[in-house]
């Protein structure tokens, strides 16, 4: 379905080395479907919700006219809320796929892929996918691509293109001669024999094994019995496994590779080293930590601040303490961390509340967390993505009133999290003017019950209304109106405009000329 180039891109030779290529694009585009058919796996269906929430790195073999080549896959979330892990993605890979649905065109996560493609300077291509699905318009398709400013091939550009179906197959093997044409260009170059160096793209706390991560080897190799070094973590390559989880004893170029034994967790989006010795691992480390910042307070903290209700003009307001709101988050990988810390970024926030992040890490929740929780004086909530829950943690949270809630997708947590945000703010008690009269006539006062004729002159006055009495803008008294009379006979309101007389229950005096302002009490 491409236009084809002048050079057939099945008998081009490939790349020296393994292309890294990224696959981004909108979510439910398709883009896990079509590396299904790619790696001869299913991941769409093991993910929850058909989201694919891990970057996931693999390898596959693509055979063609000019012999076999080897392609390492990044697949990265669709949902808004991963733009961090499309945009490490896009840093380590050589070449991008842009995956548009066919039936669907451009839409909001394509536009910022097209822009975290342009920061990155690679080359891309662009897959339309679903092409056997009804309704399905891969010209429509294209169209929207050149209102999003892409000039596909064919239509006044240079972009290769081609049409996928993740369920048939169809167009794949032009899209994998695409991507090697791609980085064939590209003129990728590493040295086999230089020290491996790559980029951490996942990291997790491993129950059996400990801290582990995920690197994508961007040059030289990295060997078993070596030392790797990321930032203030460091790990003998002792355990190495490929994406199949196999052992393994060298990582060349363009591999990604499972390490274990690290000694912290290693950042996300970090660049690795190897060293020959545990010494120079050790003094890397320590240069690492004389260049950290100094930091305060909390590990993470955030206030959350925001509009407090206003009333009516001239309504007072009842203060309000703050309140705090304790929180730990816990995930599987670092990488879903920071997308459960974007969406919690997008809920309301409020004046009266603080939201505060105690912790936030990769693991189970454990007692450890509910201990850190347990002796606030706000009852804390600790919050697992795609993490387990140790039965002591659970027992101790119930005895201790901490909530412990976990989820497997992200906007479901977000959701739940912002109803328990709403529930735990203070309310702010707003005095909201209904109906205002001026007092034409006193008549009589007995028993802390006064007799008066008015006239209504905002809103409405209603039977049964609080009331506050003022004379010259200055409140002498408040009450309540308990009967109403307009015209001689008794009614439930009076309107603007109309006259009536009035028996309010209060230990003020009202004189004529005096305002009468009747208000509801809302809770903002």
């Amino acid at each position: 379905m491409a236009k084809k180039s002048n050079t057939d891109p099945a008998t081009v030779p490939g790349p020296s080395q393994p292309p890294i290529v990224a696959v981004v694009g909108h979510i439910d585009h398709g883009k896990s479907t079509l590396l299904d058919y790619i790696r001869k796996s299913n991941v769409a269906e093991g993910e929850a919700g058909g989201i694919t929430q891990h970057l996931s790195a693999y390898q596959a073999t693509h055979k063609n006219a000019a012999g076999e080549h080897v392609i390492t896959f990044l697949d990265t979330p669709g949902h808004e809320a991963f733009a961090a892990m499309r945009s490490r993605g896009l840093r380590v890979a050589d070449v991008a796929i842009l995956v548009v649905a066919a039936d669907d065109g451009a839409k909001p996560q394509t536009k910022e892929a097209l822009s975290l493609i342009a920061e990155a300077k690679i080359p891309y291509i662009v897959a339309f996918t679903k092409i056997d699905k009804p309704g399905a318009n891969i010209e429509k398709a294209k169209m929207s691509m050149l209102e999003a400013q892409v000039f596909l091939e064919g239509l006044g550009g240079d972009v290769p293109w081609v049409g996928v179906s993740g369920k048939s197959g169809e167009g794949v093997p032009e899209l994998l001669d695409l991507i090697l044409l791609q980085a064939e260009l590209e003129g990728l170059t590493s040295d086999a024999l230089a020290p491996g160096s790559g980029l951490v793209i996942e990291a997790h706390v491993d129950q059996r094994r400990g801290n582990t991560a995920t690197i994508i080897v961007q040059d030289g190799t990295i060997n078993s019995g070596e030392f790797v070094v990321s930032g203030e973590a460091l790990a003998p390559v002792r355990i190495m496994e490929n994406f199949l989880g196999k052992p393994i004893k060298e990582a060349p170029p363009g591999s990604p590779v499972r390490i274990v034994g690290w000694s912290v967790l290693p950042a996300v989006g970090a660049s690795v080293k190897t060293v020959e010795t545990k010494k120079e691992a050790e003094i890397d480390v320590a240069e690492a930590r004389l260049q950290r910042p100094v930091q305060h307070g909390l590990v993470e903290a955030k206030t959350t601040r925001g509009p407090v209700g206003s009333g009516v003009a001239g309504a007072p307001e009842e203060p309000v303490e703050m309140a705090v709101f304790p929180l730990i988050i816990k995930t599987d990988v670092a990488g879903t961390g920071e997308a459960v810390m974007h969406e919690l970024a997008k809920l309301p926030t409020h004046d009266n509340l603080e939201v505060r992040f105690v912790n936030r890490a990769v693991g189970t929740i454990n007692e450890a967390d509910v201990k850190t929780l347990a002796g606030g004086s706000a009852p804390g909530v600790i919050v697992g993505f795609n993490v387990k829950v140790e039965r002591e943690a659970k027992d101790l949270a119930e005895r201790q009133g901490v909530t412990i809630e976990t989820f497997d997708i992200i906007y479901k947590l977000a959701e739940w999290l912002g109803a328990r945000i709403e529930e735990r703010r203070p309310r702010t008690k707003v005095e909201m003017v209904v109906g205002a009269a001026k007092v034409l006539k006193f008549f009589s006062a007995t028993k802390g019950r006064v007799i008066l004729g008015g006239r209504v002159e905002e809103g409405v006055l209603k039977d049964g209304a609080e009331v506050k009495i003022l004379r010259r803008d200055i409140e002498i008294g408040r009450g309540k109106i308990t009967s109403l009379q307009s015209s001689k006979k008794d009614v439930k309101e009076v309107e603007i405009g109309s006259e009536f007389g009035a028996q309010v229950k209060t230990e003020a005096l009202p004189a004529a000329g005096d305002r009468i302002e009747a208000y509801l009490v809302e809770q903002k």
